[in-house]
């Protein structure tokens, strides 16, 4: 019988753990290439430097919006 290896680097453990410890938590996310590309173009428009950064200013603004 084999055995399961998880394929989670001690890189990427790392790398969550540290997330974590910040409050954070990472994500994949299956997109179409429309919101990809809308998700650029409001980076570069807002002078942001990632697509997360981008996404949470969108979702931060939405939850404004609908708490009005």
């Amino acid at each position: 019988m084999r055995s399961i290896i998880n394929p989670i680097s001690p890189k990427d453990r790392a790398y969550r753990r540290r997330l974590a410890a910040e409050g954070q938590h990472q994500f994949i996310a299956a997109l179409p290439r429309e919101t990809v590309a809308f998700l650029d173009e409001f980076k570069e428009r807002e002078g942001l430097r990632s697509r997360s950064q981008a996404l949470l200013q969108l979702i931060e603004q939405g939850r404004q919006t609908a708490q009005q």
